[in-house]
């Protein structure tokens, strides 16, 4: 799976990211490793990145020739050389002779040759000042001394000075662990941020928020931020949860001008990490086409059959997943291929309701489900978003009208409504709809736990669809398996299963929709048998 934010415009926006990949591929050569010291060639993944970041707005534009892109991340699997693409941006940051900034548009709105950045200071940060010096400082090092023109820069283990025409020194870059010092703060022409996924403590994020806070300070040379890592493990609070977050909402149209680009290579969700060969099929299509050719995919794989393996790690930083597939509820991957995009339920068609979430600050969700096809389709999500204040509160007239147009559009047989946060509501509901309405309860753990596992079953059969909405893929996705202290009857294979129910994966991750979906289809299963057969017409002889 490819995620790419903002994803490709109609319209190409003018770049200097042909030429920036000319020069690396002419004048930089690779960093530490079994290819060090060789003529850089920029694979498929890096040379598309690259082309993004240096986007500029096009002619007629309130900013034309200013970065389209502020700040960027490519996010890709361990052992995909990022850390070098790092060190390959920095090096041609640097450079005196790199055409990396802006300095006018062609008469077809290309953009001219680019000049190199005057005078630049870039500070190159991790999480330990040893971790960058030995990563992408040290990859910088090599570049610098194993590339083209050697000459043109001093180079020691706490900084790579520019040497100017007289030898002068004329921009540098260093390793940092912390914030840049006061006296270089308002100097930043571009900064390097290294596997931001272990950057989670305060002065790590108190060091990146100082960083951002310089960057508009030179404003002739553009500054900017690149930053590449690896999937981080969700909740830590991260640098790099912070960035996939961020994604997610420019993603989904919450971002009205975004000035982010976000480049990650994922695995699909739905592998069964168990199989040797899902894990084969997992890690090559996190590596991409150009990064598998040169994989030992087979031994990676290999790695989960360790007895002290940890498995979630595994899949994190090989698959470059945010999130474990064991620790999902649902198999997203298998539920995307059950969409029947474009179809919806007709009116008059019996089907029944599923309702479930909260009234503050959270989320609430109504999903409705065909009698007769299983198919399913979201009729009402209301989700608070980052930006609403902390009092937000579901609009319940909202809701309340939403119910009444499905009960005139629809002919519903059971609505299962979760009663917490709800009840006077659904209450009122109730007395309205007296055959139709019931509560049910999920903190209920064993129905709980036998209504997710008919849901999954029908996911895993097919016997359930939906409309491709992305809302309820999003929130199928984010449900996770909380476990508990309690096992449930003996299945056919003579196993004892233990009871779990659905949870957040993440405190900022909403699975309202998911859980409506899974009370909607328990409504359908329990009431099969109830579906009112039409009567046949009557036949009477008229005299």
């Amino acid at each position: 799976m490819l995620m790419i934010v903002p994803p490709d415009d109609e319209e190409p926006f003018p770049t200097l990211g042909d030429q920036v990949c000319a020069f690396l591929e002419e004048r930089a050569v690779h960093g530490p490793g079994s290819l060090k010291g060789q003529p850089l060639t920029l694979d498929s993944d890096f040379r598309y990145a690259l082309y993004r970041l240096y986007e500029h707005f096009p002619k007629g534009h309130p900013r034309a020739g200013r970065r389209r892109f502020r700040r960027g991340t490519v996010s890709l699997r361990k052992g995909s050389a990022k850390t070098e693409l790092l060190a390959q941006v920095t090096y041609a940051e640097l450079h005196p002779e790199s055409p990396v900034r802006f300095t006018g548009f062609a008469k077809d709105g290309s953009l001219l040759e680019g000049r190199p950045v005057a005078n630049p200071y870039i500070p190159m940060l991790a999480n330990t000042q040893e971790q960058v010096a030995e990563l992408a400082y040290g990859a910088l090092m090599a570049i610098c001394e194993d590339g083209m023109d050697p000459e043109l820069f001093d180079i020691g283990l706490d900084r790579i000075i520019r040497l100017g025409e007289r030898g002068e020194a004329d921009g540098k870059a260093l390793p940092l662990s912390a914030a840049p010092n006061a006296r270089d703060g308002a100097r930043t022409t571009f900064q390097a941020v290294d596997e931001p996924h272990r950057l989670y403590l305060p002065s790590h994020k108190a060091a990146i928020e100082t960083m951002l806070a310089n960057l508009p300070k030179r404003a002739m040379e553009d500054p900017w931020q690149m930053t590449t890592g690896t999937a981080g493990e969700l909740g830590q609070n991260s640098v790099a949860e912070d960035e996939w977050t961020e994604a997610d909402r420019i993603m989904r149209g919450l971002v009205e001008r975004p000035a982010y680009f976000f480049f990650h290579r994922q695995a699909s969700d739905g592998y069964d990490m168990d199989k040797y060969e899902d894990r084969v099929a997992a890690v090559t299509e996190a590596s991409g086409p150009d990064v598998r050719k040169w994989s030992d995919i087979e031994a990676i794989a290999q790695q989960w059959d360790r007895p002290s393996a940890d498995h979630a790690y595994l899949e994190r930083v090989w698959c470059n997943r945010w999130v474990a597939s064991a620790a999902q509820a649902f198999d997203v991957r298998r539920w995307s291929v059950l969409a029947l995009t474009g179809e919806r339920i007709p009116r008059r068609s019996w089907v029944t309701l599923g309702f479930d979430g909260a009234r503050f600050r959270d989320a609430t969700a109504l999903v409705m489900t065909d009698m007769k096809t299983g198919f399913q389709q979201l009729e009402g999500l209301w989700e608070r978003q980052p930006d609403d204040p902390e009092d937000w509160e579901v609009p319940e007239s909202e809701v309340t009208e939403k119910l009444k147009e499905l009960m005139h559009d629809y002919r519903v047989l059971k609505l299962y409504a979760d009663p917490p946060h709800w009840t006077s509501t659904i209450g009122e509901w109730s007395v309205q709809w007296p055959d139709v309405v019931e509560e049910w309860w999920t903190n209920r753990r064993r129905p709980m736990y036998r209504a997710i596992r008919a849901y999954r079953e029908a996911i895993t059969t097919g016997r359930v669809s939906h409309n491709g909405d992305p809302d309820l893929e999003r929130h199928i996705g984010n449900a996770g398996r909380v476990s508990t202290n309690l096992w449930d009857d003996i299945d056919e294979d003579g196993s004892q299963q233990r009871v779990w129910i659905l949870g957040k994966l993440h405190p900022d991750r909403k699975f309202d929709a998911a859980m409506a979906a899974c009370l909607s289809w328990q409504a359908r299963m329990d009431n099969l048998g109830n579906i009112p057969k039409r009567r046949r017409g009557v036949v009477a002889r008229i005299r």
